[in-house]
């Protein structure tokens, strides 16, 4: 199933993608796609339903349709550092041992399509094609074995990142430098993990105003999202609509020599094979 959320900002209401392509309400079935509707038992739920019969949404999701971040009432917004070798080579950092933890405040968080805000005073806003890991089934000390039961499924995320605040100011700020409003845009759905039958062979890209800067494949991370899961649960509990968002491969504006970043009036667009595609326009805060 792809999941999703419609409407006006602030107001989105449950939706599942039908195989048209056409938005089907779920808002009289389910009050969000949230918490405890992307259980295990949640999501039965939802599958056993006749799809045809849901009511019709009126527009095209992406076009006259907008679309929110696929999940609701996200508890914790967890990223993964250099978890993708090259990269970390062309940020100058050391592949790591065991995976680099930091978070994104929840208010980041926007739909796929949203304007994406350079903060005021930046001069170093970058971009980051990431696949995204949305918990189902909550847990703590979770081994890797039996840590793929606790996905619910997967979307794309774009973690843009304030590179001299993550990097330079206070000797390094990632929290600070990741976590402005509009830097964290998730979705357009999400797609469960039943359809996914393996998260480490799927091709990423992202594009600014039409030049492809980032092609990838989740094959090079260096922690996959079995491994990631289970590591994280040995620090926090994992709840139902927790994020991951598992890293980035190379080809980041800061990689780039000379380095690129972002200025008002540009046009990113970023995808993931299966998982659907992103367009943010850049403003200025």
């Amino acid at each position: 199933m792809k999941l999703l959320r419609y409407g006006p900002q602030g107001q989105e209401k449950p939706g599942l993608l039908d195989a048209q392509g056409r938005v089907r309400d779920l808002s009289g079935l389910v009050p969000d796609i949230a918490g405890d509707v992307l259980t295990p038992e949640g999501l039965a739920r939802i599958a056993q339903l006749d799809v045809d019969s849901l009511p019709l949404v009126a527009g095209t999701p992406q076009q006259d349709l907008r679309l929110g971040a696929c999940v609701g009432r996200v508890g914790k917004f967890i990223c993964i550092g250099l978890n993708y070798a090259d990269h970390a080579a062309e940020s100058g950092m050391p592949v790591p041992a065991e995976p680099v933890v930091f978070s994104k405040w929840t208010s980041a968080i926007v739909g796929p399509n949203d304007a994406v805000e350079i903060p005021r005073g930046s001069q170093r806003t970058d971009w980051e094609v990431e696949l995204g890991v949305v918990i189902g089934q909550g847990g703590r000390y979770i081994s890797e074995a039996d840590a793929m039961r606790h996905v619910a499924g997967y979307c794309v995320i774009n973690d843009v990142s304030e590179r001299e605040v993550q990097l330079e100011r206070g000797g390094g700020q990632w929290d600070k430098g990741k976590g402005c409003d509009t830097f964290g845009p998730t979705g357009p759905w999400l797609v469960t993990a039943d359809e996914v039958p393996d998260p480490q062979v799927l091709d990423l890209w992202l594009e600014v105003d039409g030049r492809r800067y980032q092609n990838g494949n989740t094959r090079t991370m260096v922690f996959g999202v079995a491994q990631l899961v289970s590591h994280l649960s040995q620090f926090m509990s994992l709840q139902p609509g927790d994020i991951i968002s598992t890293g980035t491969p190379p080809g980041v504006g800061l990689g780039q020599k000379p380095p690129v970043y972002l200025v008002a009036g540009q046009t990113m667009r970023l995808g993931i094979s299966g998982l659907g595609e992103q367009q943010q326009r850049t403003v200025q805060a």
